[in-house]
């Protein structure tokens, strides 16, 4: 199965595409794919403890719920510059989150047989 790589630049402000991206990211997971989900802009704040259950969708699987499938079998990764920007640290985050920034971004969706999505 091919690795997928999906960024997220939304946050409270679109809800839905907020919450496609994590969907889409769990679903993979739980289809056995390799997946890294990628935070950034701001879905930056969704790194942090708490933060998931402040996005609420009708219809919508919690996003905190999303996220732990994902934390659980794949990777999730704050970006470091929005992480700067915002005043977040590695201290701050949920455990399992790392840090990292374009190079590593750009590692990741240009490996053979990757797919990048972004929302």
């Amino acid at each position: 199965m091919r690795e997928l790589v999906i960024k997220t630049t939304a946050g409270l402000d679109r809800p839905e595409a907020t919450n496609q991206a994590f969907t889409v990211a769990a679903a993979a997971v739980a289809a056995g794919a390799e997946v890294s989900l990628w935070l950034t802009g701001e879905s930056a704040w969704f790194a942090l403890p708490g933060r998931g259950a402040d996005l609420t969708l009708e219809h919508a699987t919690p996003l905190p719920d999303l996220l732990e499938v994902v934390l659980a079998a794949g990777t999730v990764t704050l970006c470091t510059q929005c992480a700067a920007r915002r005043g977040i640290t590695e201290a701050d985050v949920l455990p399992g989150v790392r840090i990292a920034g374009s190079a590593l971004f750009t590692e990741e969706i240009l490996r053979e047989g990757a797919q990048a999505l972004v929302y």
